[in-house]
């Protein structure tokens, strides 16, 4: 009983390194990483359902054109990512290029995500707690990565009206 005890202790021991660095399947991390690939997967499909046409449309002339508005989405969440966790230089392909046509706006949204999606998978649990500031209001990183959230899917929810505007339907959302 008292070996069989030890040798479980020493394979979790072994073992801890591992999990450590893969994020548990129910876990807040996994949650969040769950949540970039959301937020990928919709401004991807609001990239993909417009007509390359209307990428430079405004609904109003304060508001940013579409093409403006998922780069905004994106660069957002791969800037904030970059200054409060970090990370390596952001570089990001061209921002011109992101406006001209659908290839070069996938492209950017990826590059975005992935950085951002890179950072937080390789985050660690002391990085997590660590308090930083988002736009002068402090805060742990782990939530950082749920404002993040909320600021995508608060800017994709203003595209609905360029495709409102020419009598489309926007991608679906998923949750429902």
């Amino acid at each position: 009983m008292r070996l069989t005890a030890l040798i479980t202790l020493a394979t979790l021991a072994a073992a801890a390194p591992a999990l450590a660095q893969a994020p548990a399947a129910g876990s807040p991390r996994e949650y969040q990483l769950r949540m970039l690939e959301h937020q990928r997967k919709l401004l991807l499909a609001m990239a993909d359902s417009m007509p390359e046409r209307l990428y430079r449309d405004r609904v109003t002339p304060e508001q940013r054109d579409f093409a403006q508005q998922i780069h905004h989405a994106a660069s957002a969440a791969a800037f904030i990512a970059s200054t409060t966790m970090n990370g390596p230089k952001l570089t990001l392909p061209d921002t011109a290029a992101a406006f001209k046509n659908r290839p070069e706006l996938r492209a950017f949204v990826n590059a975005a995500y992935d950085y951002a999606a890179t950072l937080l998978r390789d985050q660690n649990d002391a990085a997590r707690v660590e308090t930083v500031k988002l736009f002068g209001q402090s805060m742990p990183r782990w939530q950082v990565w749920d404002e993040i959230h909320t600021h995508t899917v608060w800017t994709a929810g203003q595209v609905v009206a360029n495709f409102r505007k020419h009598g489309m339907a926007p991608p679906a959302f998923t949750f429902f």
